[in-house]
Order: structure tokens, then C-alpha cells, then sequence
């Protein structure tokens, strides 16, 4: 009896069998989109009128538009810090934008855990693309000792400032640029070779697994722009011709990241967040807020540096075809420390014995389900003064300095925040009190004070 036949097919069986599984265990590339300081209503598939954005549009079409997404805090460096360690700004090592001298912010300490070094361990190549602020290269926030193996870009927030800088660094190498001081315009746009680098290192490493940080430092101020585009012919102010273009330059290089993936065939592996690190930047009654509807029709009340929905709130899309609902729009709230937790589910893998994370795994979640239940959410900045707030539920607690009354307000009918209830509720006052004081860790870096002291922004770090 002739059994080559039945041998072939069952062979070709078990191999099948054996892809299927192969395909089934295979961990997903991450992708993390952070843009400096553009707000909800920048963005077309949150209202925006008039500035175009298509292909972050687009990506809400594909994935899935998160209304209550939550920063770590509301400015820069601590809220980076909140989304690489999993803790909220009350846990977290970095709590203000803390500039060093001479260059780079107040760093990481040693043996920080970060989503990075946790993907690395699962055999994920990583990289960190455009603005790091989370230590120089020669102390313990360098990203080479928390868990990235490539950078390219500004490695200090207040050097990315400059769109024309007069150089950047590729790993922790300076290379020189044709650019300037940010007084006038240079020769290299910066955005032009940290997109290049992205998609040159995406192409490099196709065959994955890999994490990919990438954070844009558009639209943020200094307003700097190579190219004006559509918006030159507007009758805007020059600075609001410079933001409209910049949030299109940077909705261009999103597009062009997503298109790459579709070509390499990875698109289906691929899971990609997009987020603001914080709320708007501006002012409704500044020269930006003024043409461009920031707070969502009016809807949210305040901006960067506050505590209110306006700066805490910012656009949050995800997409991984075939796993996140195309389309889906929820007003079902998570925050920049649930990233940890959900990138170390995404690999298979596990926290280290005895660390700590304040976030959840949001997997379930971004997969259609519902968001995980909680207790609260917490935030706190220390910069001009101390400031905190707490949401419970549907109600948010203000306290804007360590001696400043509560404010309480029921966010499902007063999303503007604009009725304050601590005199009608303080019974939820005083677990508004007590949930505050659970969740600050004093940090001798970052005492409740009433007025800090301007220098705390600026000091000498202790370099290795």
C-alpha cells in the first residue's frame, strides 16, 4: 500500500497546524505616537474645522476614539515619566518640569522600571524617536539605561523648542545641523530626518517584535514650520498659519508611518497609539484658542498646567486591524500609567518580581470591552504651586494649592466643570480629602508647597 499520499497531507497538515500556532504566539509590534501639546480639538475626528488632518481622521475610522483619555499630568517631562513607569504623578519620580544645567530635565533614577525595559526583556528591539526630557545621556534617565536601544532627535524639551536647531543627537552622539538659536529660520527642518528615522528603523526592524516610542514634538511652541502649505493663503495671523501647519505636518508623518506599515505587511501585527501628552496649550482668548476650538465646543474647562478636564484630556486613537473595533467611540475613561500594565499583557509577558504599577491593562478594553474598574484616578504638579485633583466615578476634585479648598464637580452632567458642588456634597468632599492624601507619596523633590521657588526649574544633576 502506497502511503506517500497520506503522508504529504499529513505533513502539510502539521505544518499548517504548526504557522497557525507560530501566527497565534507571535507578539505584536507597539507603537506609541505622543505629540507634544496638540489638544482634542486640533484633530478633525474631535471637531476640528480648520485645520486638516486626514489621516489621524482616518486612523479614527480604523480604530477606536477614546473621549476620556487621560495624561499623566499636564506638563511635559511628568507626564512622559507617568506613561513609561505605569505611576501616577503622585507615585511617580518626576512630578514638575525640572530643567538641569546645562542641558536635559531632572532624570529617572536608577533601577526605574519603564515599559521599555519590560518589552526589551521580552526580546523586543525598542526605540525612542523626537523628544526624550527625561534625562541626559550621562545620568540615570539616559533612554540607553531605561531600556531603549536606539534614539534619535532632542534629548532635552527645552533644546526641542528649536525646529532649526544647530544640531541633534543620533543614539547619544551630536551630530551638527545647519540651523540656528531659534531667532530666524535654518536650512534643516528637525521633524524631516526624525520621521526619516522612523521609518528607516520601522523597515529595519519588519520582522519584529519591536516597540517604538515615538514623540513628536510638533505642534509645540516655538510655532516653527519649513512649509505653510494649504494655510498660506489664510487670513491668520502668522503664528496661526505656523499651528495650522504644524498640526498637518504632523498628521502627514502619521500617515506616512501607517502607510509603511500596510506596505511591509506588518499592519495586521501592529498595534499603534496616537496621544497628546497633555490638553491644549492655549488660552480660548489667546491668538490660537481664539480661531481654532480647542475645548471641544466650549466644553472643557481649562488648559496646560491646570488641573481641570481642559488640560488633562487629550485625543487618544488606537488602531490594530482585526483587534480594535473600527469606528468604535468611547466615553469610558483610562490614563497614560494604564500603558505599562497593557504593553506587558500585549507581550506575554510579566511585570518583574515586586514592581509596582498604579495603571491596568487596558487589552480587554481596546479590544471592545469594557474599561477596567477602578477606584480613582489621580494627578498632581508642582510648579508655580502645588496643585491636585482626583476623579471618583463620575465626580472630579480640584484642590489648586495645598491651603486652596476642594472643589467638587459631577462630570456627567458638567463636563464643563463649571458648577462647583463642595458645599452641597461634603460627605464626597472628604473622600475627595482622603483619596488626595492616599495617593501622594511625599518625594522630598516634590513637597505640597504654596509658591515654589522659580529655581527648583533649574539645578545641577549628578551625572555617572
Amino acid at each position: 500500500m502506497n502511503r506517500t499520499p497520506a503522508i504529504r497531507i499529513l505533513c502539510l497538515l502539521m505544518l499548517a497546524l504548526g504557522l497557525s500556532l507560530q501566527a497565534a504566539d507571535k507578539k505584536p509590534n507597539i507603537i506609541f505616537i505622543l505629540s507634544d501639546d496638540i489638544a482634542m480639538g486640533d484633530v478633525g475626528a474631535y471637531g476640528q474645522k480648520k485645520i486638516k488632518t486626514p489621516y489621524l481622521d482616518q486612523m479614527a475610522k480604523e480604530g477606536t476614539r477614546y473621549m476620556q483619555a487621560y495624561c499623566g499630568t499636564t506638563v511635559c517631562a511628568p507626564s512622559r515619566t507617568s506613561l513609561m513607569t505605569g505611576l501616577h504623578t503622585g507615585h511617580s519620580p518626576v512630578r514638575a518640569n525640572f530643567e538641569a544645567e546645562p542641558e536635559g530635565q531632572f532624570p529617572l533614577p536608577a533601577n526605574t522600571m519603564t515599559v521599555a525595559k519590560v518589552l526589551k526583556e521580552a526580546g523586543y528591539a525598542t526605540a525612542c524617536m523626537g523628544k526624550w526630557g527625561m534625562g541626559m545621556f550621562d545620568t540615570t534617565g539616559s533612554p540607553f539605561r531605561n531600556g531603549f536601544d536606539h534614539f534619535f532627535g532632542y534629548n532635552c524639551q527645552r533644546h526641542a523648542h528649536s525646529y532649526f536647531p544647530t544640531y541633534l543627537y543620533r543614539d547619544d552622539k551630536r551630530f551638527t545641523l545647519d540651523g540656528n538659536t531659534g531667532k530666524g529660520v535654518g536650512k534643516t527642518y528637525a521633524q524631516d530626518l526624525i520621521a526619516q528615522d522612523t521609518l528607516d528603523w520601522v523597515q529595519a526592524h519588519k520582522d519584529g517584535p519591536f516597540f517604538m516610542f515615538y514623540a513628536v514634538t510638533l505642534p509645540h511652541g516655538t510655532f516653527e514650520i519649513d512649509k505653510l502649505g494649504e494655510y498660506e493663503k489664510e487670513n491668520w495671523t502668522a503664528q496661526q498659519k505656523n499651528y495650522a501647519a504644524m498640526v498637518t505636518r504632523l498628521d502627514s508623518d502619521v500617515g506616512r508611518l501607517l502607510k509603511l506599515l500596510k506596505e511591509l505587511n506588518i499592519d495586521d501585527n501592529t498595534i499603534v497609539f496616537f496621544a497628546g501628552d497633555n490638553g491644549s496649550s492655549f488660552n480660548p482668548n489667546s491668538e490660537i484658542g481664539k480661531v481654532f476650538d480647542q475645548t471641544m465646543g466650549g466644553q472643557l474647562r481649562g488648559f496646560k498646567r491646570s488641573m481641570y478636564e481642559g488640560g488633562l484630556r487629550q485625543a487618544a486613537l488606537v488602531r490594530w486591524p482585526g483587534k480594535v473595533p473600527a469606528g468604535r467611540v468611547t466615553e469610558e475613561p483610562w490614563a497614560f500609567w494604564d500603558f505599562l500594565p497593557t504593553a506587558t499583557e500585549l507581550a506575554g509577558t510579566k511585570l518583574p518580581k515586586g514592581a509596582k504599577t498604579d495603571g491596568l491593562s487596558l487589552v480587554s478594553f481596546l479590544k471592545g470591552g469594557p474599561a477596567p474598574k477602578r477606584e480613582y484616578f489621580y494627578w498632581e504638579l508642582h510648579e508655580a504651586k502645588s496643585i491636585q485633583a482626583v476623579r471618583f466615578g463620575d465626580w472630579k476634585a480640584v484642590k489648586n494649592g495645598p491651603s486652596a479648598a476642594i472643589e467638587l464637580y459631577d462630570l456627567k452632567n458638567d463636563i464643563a466643570e463649571s458648577k462647583n458642588l463642595a458645599a452641597e456634597k461634603p460627605d464626597l468632599v472628604a473622600k475627595a480629602a482622603a483619596l488626595m492624601k492616599e495617593a501622594h507619596v511625599e518625594d522630598p523633590n516634590w513637597p505640597l508647597a504654596e509658591k515654589r521657588d522659580p529655581k527648583h526649574r533649574k539645578g545641577k544633576v549628578k551625572t555617572l
